[in-house]
């Protein structure tokens, strides 16, 4: 997801946030008689009447406003847990002679195989989310509990993604790590 995309999301979040919490709050406080007496009904005979009036018509439009919003919210859903990979080459920042291309999934595994070449580091998984450039990476690392974090950190950031750099002509990758930690596999033994 890209980053316009997810500042629109934590915009929408915390409008839909506030609006719901002025709604509790008014609620909250009605039924506790702060906002008129809890005895009263919310709705007048005015609103009623409009309801009674156009009964069969309202409901029919208040059930496809529903299947609307129902289904507006199934997509957003779904799009957050969508995973943006590509398979596209990235093409590199050319030169007045041209450009180069390289392969997404030749740099998700070089950068896959330079993390796991640490120590530090049980399994690890890259993936190139988008064709941009400079792309964005995402890592899943499982790391040994043991290992001390800011020596898988600096591998991160010194080795790994610095090769990544330097391959991809480029000062800056944007990169998502996601690290579990994990205690290491037991040694096989050989049996005689």
């Amino acid at each position: 997801m890209n980053r316009k995309t997810s500042r629109g999301n934590r915009w929408a979040l915390a409008l839909i946030g506030s609006v719901l919490l002025v709604l509790g709050g008014l609620a909250a406080g009605r039924g506790l008689g702060g906002l008129g007496s809890a005895d009263t009904p919310i709705v007048d005979g005015g609103v009623r009447g409009f309801f009674a009036g156009n009964s069969p018509a309202i409901w029919w439009a208040v059930a496809v406003v529903s299947i609307v919003v129902a289904l507006l919210a199934l997509r957003w859903l779904l799009v957050q847990g969508r995973r943006e990979v590509t398979h596209r080459p990235i093409r590199l920042e050319g030169s007045p002679a041209g450009f180069s291309e390289v392969s997404a999934d030749g740099v998700s595994q070089a950068v896959a195989a330079d993390v796991a070449s640490s120590p530090a580091v049980v399994s690890a998984d890259a993936r190139v989310a988008d064709s941009r450039y400079p792309p964005e990476v995402r890592l899943r690392v499982v790391a040994d509990e043991r290992a001390p974090i800011g020596e898988l950190r600096w591998h991160l950031s010194a080795v790994a993604l610095q090769h990544l750099r330097d391959a991809l002509r480029t000062d800056h990758v944007h990169t998502v790590a996601r690290v579990s930690l994990e205690p290491p596999p037991a040694p096989h033994r050989m049996v005689h």
